[in-house]
């Protein structure tokens, strides 16, 4: 096992201390402030962060695509303490809109944590460069420490011990940008969990858990081995792609899906991404109700039999593929586009794999097949027109 030096601050914080934040008011600086939100609505469950010590409502808040700070304000009334961004949300805005508007609250009301992708290479350079992106998200985020800073969308057990990225991590905690070190997973979520756990470098680790997941039970038990070694976990991807089409007809029962991932003690947050006031209030209910009725439980057996628009990343299709193809990035891509309608994170992802390019060009037909029964090919090439459209679009 390898075993890494902890060296570097950890601030004492009222948040970890004692929750009080939970219940404590939310406002601006200065006194008779006309804009200040009442205090925040304190939740019926709350579950501790491993050994971090931050206690958080079950149910968090993904800005992930929302640009709007007043709907993170009723977020943070509503109890919603813990905000998940990351360094390429909306190509940096996410990051932006939070710094203007938390510029104005308090820093030991609210949890946050952000996302930086691995650079390539196992160099000095490497290290510098991701620091330097870390160093812009804290530039945007106006603060000079996340809560949470995660190494993002490692998709195996050498990405998550890649030498640069760990020496990266550790020199940023050292360095003061961070309270905490995380990992976040798409794919192959055991492999990823059990090498954070293995490392002894991270504290948390953010996994795609959901109920259509044919290999649940595989990263429920990970997610056991990780909360029984003191690594705290968060939950995303919970709403497996919110719809089961792409016209958008068939709704995943979203609060179905959030009790389900819930139902593990393990699993002590979730961040379901939040766009709107109706989404807020059905997604923040959940955090004074984690019960599953039997009609719940119905949409759930139901929609397991649908296909669906969230690819669960087993990479059976890869071995198919003659040009092995990073297929589930494209497939995560499609779901972005069709079930989030955020063509800029599906842009995003398109880009680290070819932008525009038709990557299938030349293949008479598609060898690659779907567990799930995707249609790989005609995905693929519906997807990868989001790659031409410009950035200034998405601005």
């Amino acid at each position: 096992m390898v075993r890494f030096n902890r060296r570097g601050f950890l601030r004492t914080s009222l948040i970890a201390a004692s929750g009080a934040v939970l219940t404590g008011p939310l406002h601006a600086r200065g006194n008779g402030d006309p804009s200040a939100p009442p205090p925040a609505t304190a939740v019926k469950h709350t579950r501790t962060l491993g050994r971090t010590g931050l206690v958080l409502p079950v149910v968090s808040m993904g800005v992930m695509r929302s640009d709007n700070p007043g709907l993170v304000r009723a977020a943070l009334e509503k109890g919603l303490l813990h905000l998940d961004t990351a360094h390429g949300y909306q190509k940096g805005m996410n990051e932006t809109m939070l710094g203007k508007f938390l510029a104005d609250v308090p820093r030991d009301s609210f949890v946050i944590s952000t996302k930086v992708p691995a650079e390539s290479g196992d160099s000095a350079a490497a290290i510098r460069a991701w620091l330097g992106r870390v160093e812009l998200s804290l530039q945007r985020l106006k603060m000079d420490h996340v809560d949470i800073l995660y190494l993002h969308a490692a998709g195996s057990k050498d990405e998550t011990l890649a030498p640069a990225m760990l020496d990266a991590l550790l020199q940023a905690k050292e360095n003061g940008y961070t309270r905490f070190l995380g990992v976040s997973t798409h794919k192959n979520e055991p492999d990823v969990i059990d090498a954070a756990v293995e490392c002894g470098v991270y504290d948390v680790v953010l996994t795609a858990v959901n109920f259509k997941q044919d290999h649940y039970p595989s990263v429920k038990a990970a997610i056991g081995r990780a909360a029984k070694a003191g690594v705290g976990i968060v939950g995303m991807k919970t709403m497996a792609g919110g719809f089961f089409d792409r016209e958008k007809t068939k709704p995943i029962n979203c609060r179905a899906a959030l009790k389900f991932v819930l139902q593990d003690p393990n699993v002590t947050t979730t961040i379901p991404g939040i766009t709107s006031f109706d989404q807020l209030d059905e997604n923040a209910s959940v955090n004074h109700d984690l019960a599953m009725t039997d009609e719940e439980q119905d949409a759930l057996a139901a929609g397991r039999l649908e296909g669906g628009l969230y690819c669960q990343g087993c990479e059976h299709c890869v071995a198919g593929c003659p040009r092995n193809l990073a297929i589930p990035d494209y497939m995560r891509a499609f779901m972005y586009a069709y079930g989030y309608r955020d063509l800029a994170m599906a842009q995003t992802v398109l880009k680290e794999h070819g932008g525009a390019n038709d990557p299938c060009h030349g293949c008479d037909s598609c060898s690659a097949s779907c567990v799930k029964g995707f249609p790989v090919r005609e995905r693929i090439a519906d997807i990868r027109r989001v790659g031409s459209i410009p950035e200034e679009f998405f601005s």
